[in-house]
């Protein structure tokens, strides 16, 4: 059983991770709420209604992210290597995070002996400037409702990573969960982010599976998967109970990840489209699809707004979850276009979304609902579930 604590944690000063480590929980949903209300304001946008912040139930304010990309770097200009987040507003500078409260406590075992063991063989950080260096990041996931975890290490290609010893070393440790994939991630890439250019699988599987509204999940370790399951289903419940009736409707699911909630609808809808434009989640959500006995889905990869203008169909409800940036105005005015009498936004950033909600509201449609969701504890983000209906004569 994973014990949590609430008491501040140990790297609260020096890490970037969290923005509101020993603020009590009240006073965090009163700060997103009234973030979310200004961004409104400011954008000009008054709903009928704006519902009051739904937090997190207390069993998952803590240990919830299922997925962690941990950085190699150093605290100090040319100090012994570390292995975490970036430091607070210094990008070029990394601390450990081997007692993070917002994972499991096996992340923070693998991550405590994935350093050690680079510290004990003398590898190197990858340099983000000079582009030197071995190590780069560690990437672990989890399945909070199957228990499994993918492990990765990411490198370049500089020199050679003793990749089965280091394999070894993570199945001897003692852990709540059980590792069902092992990998090395080689990255060559100038620019400073996740690249895969070559997976090497040194154990077991390159997915794990997960289990949300009944329905099963393969998630591949560069897919899209929101990050805290136990909230996102409430989240998700929200939006799809905001729609009037969609059974034996047409569903357009724009921005869809790995398909998580047109694979939910599918099971009342005549037929879901979803559109994505990473490759890795589309092809996760035709797996997943066919994983259900879903027969009525459809995964198309590629840009919102481009792949809208190649298609003939029409939809009779249209649910949108797009990245932080928000969506391209051309994708708002091709499905303000549709005239589908409700359109469902759930967002990840307050003031993209607000900037979006302007456009629709300037295009015929009106905000009916609003209701932010705290699914990410002690961080400055926030959730939003919007509900927009055509108003009658535009």
């Amino acid at each position: 059983m994973t014990t949590l604590t609430t008491k501040v944690c140990p790297h609260s000063e020096i890490c970037g991770g969290c923005s509101y480590q020993g603020v009590p929980y009240t006073d965090q949903l009163k700060n997103k709420e009234g973030e979310t209300r200004r961004y409104f304001e400011e954008a000009g946008v008054i709903p009928e209604r704006f519902d009051t912040i739904e937090g997190c139930p207390e069993d998952c304010r803590l240990a919830y992210r299922n997925k962690m990309e941990y950085t190699f770097g150093d605290l100090v200009k040319d100090g012994p290597i570390q292995l975490g987040m970036h430091k607070k507003r210094q990008y070029m500078s990394v601390v450990t995070v081997d007692q993070c409260q917002l994972v499991s406590p096996d992340f923070n075992k693998i991550l405590r002996y994935t350093l050690d063991f680079c510290l004990e063989r003398g590898y190197t950080k990858y340099h983000k400037k000079l582009h030197t260096g071995l190590m780069r990041n560690l990437i672990i996931r989890r399945g909070i409702r199957t228990h499994e975890l993918l492990v990765s290490i990411v490198t370049s290609t500089e020199t050679k990573f003793d990749a089965e010893s280091w394999k070894d070393g993570l199945l001897a440790l003692p852990l709540e969960d059980t590792i069902v994939g092992i990998s090395q991630t080689l990255n060559d890439v100038l620019a400073d982010k996740v690249t895969c250019e070559k997976l090497d699988i040194l154990y077991g599987r390159d997915y794990y599976m997960e289990e949300i509204f009944g329905l099963k999940f393969q998630v591949n370790l560069f897919s899209f998967f929101q990050t805290n399951v136990e909230a996102v289903e409430r989240l998700y419940r929200e939006a799809i109970d905001l729609i009037d009736d969609f059974r034996g409707k047409r569903v357009f699911d724009l921005y869809c990840g790995t398909g998580t909630i047109s694979q939910v609808m599918a099971k009342e809808a005549a037929s879901v489209l979803g559109v994505e434009i990473v490759p890795e989640s589309v092809e996760a959500a035709r797996r997943n699809a066919e994983l259900n006995g879903l027969t009525n889905c459809e995964f198309v990869c590629g840009d919102v707004f481009k792949v809208l203008e190649n298609r003939a169909d029409k939809p009779d409800v249209i649910v949108v979850d797009p990245p932080r940036a928000g969506m391209n105005p051309d994708a708002v005015n091709k499905i303000a276009a549709y005239g589908v009498p409700q359109i469902v936004y759930i967002s990840c950033n307050p003031k993209t979304l607000a900037r979006d909600l302007s456009g629709f509201k300037y295009l015929g449609y009106s905000v009916k609902y609003v209701k932010p969701f705290d699914n990410f504890p002690y961080t400055k983000h926030v959730e939003t579930c919007v509900l927009m209906s055509r108003v009658e004569g535009k």
